[in-house]
């Protein structure tokens, strides 16, 4: 059975959200037994959410940057989370085409939280897309080094 993008993309953003919580191995299995995925599934995705949250000062640091009128502690932890995938993905997986993580980052957030925290989710990320001209830079490790 193949395992889309967007479903494991779900998962790895439901370990970031879990870990901002505190979550142990019990939660992981919960995860496991509530989606029916594999083991080797969780596995992969948790290896995402450890080399997201390696980066996650430098992530928290451009989305401070780019929601200037909105405190970043404020921000919800289901926009925040989303917003740290969406720009990790942004910023450091060059595999994954900006708009494409822009996209699915207004996706997860129509889908775990309301249609205004997609919005809000589009906003910032379309901001850091046109702040770091992502369009034009092709080298992403290019991208990640303006960010800090």
């Amino acid at each position: 059975m193949a395992f889309s993008p967007q479903k494991f993309r779900e998962i790895v953003f439901q370990l970031i959200y879990s870990d901002d919580f505190g979550a142990d191995e019990s939660s992981i299995e919960m995860l496991m037994a509530q989606l029916a995925v594999t083991k080797r599934i969780v596995r992969e995705a948790s290896a995402v959410k450890d080399k997201l949250l390696e980066k996650k000062k430098e992530i928290d640091d451009v989305i401070r940057t780019h929601s200037e009128s909105y405190e970043f502690e404020r921000i919800p932890r289901v926009e925040r989370n989303v917003l740290r995938l969406g720009v990790y993905e942004l910023l450091f997986v060059k595999e994954v085409p900006p708009k494409v993580a822009i996209a699915e980052a207004i996706r997860i957030s129509r889908k775990f939280a309301t249609a205004e925290a997609a919005t809000f989710v589009n906003a910032i990320l379309d901001s850091i897309y046109k702040g770091f001209n992502l369009a034009e830079i092709t080298d992403v490790e290019t991208a990640a080094s303006l960010s800090v």
